[in-house]
């Protein structure tokens, strides 16, 4: 397996219109190339899953996280 990382700007049109990130990892594995966004830590939400596409801070999650244990100790 060969990984590489790229510089979206490097891509052909057709596939830098689909990719948002700056960067994109290249793998191959067993004759199938594989583009991966890379989100770095400035960009988009620190969260994963389904909130990843939200403004929503580790802080205010965590912060969110305590409210709740609050509200079901009472």
């Amino acid at each position: 397996m060969n990984e590489l990382v790229l510089d979206t700007k490097t891509l052909p049109e057709a596939l830098f219109r689909f990719i948002r990130t700056e960067k994109v990892k290249v793998r191959e594995l067993d004759g199938e190339l594989r583009l991966t966004p890379i989100i770095d830590s400035k960009e988009g939400c620190p969260l994963l899953g389904i909130a990843s596409d939200c403004g929503f801070t580790v802080d205010e999650f965590l912060v969110r996280k305590r409210e709740d244990k609050v509200l079901e100790g009472e």
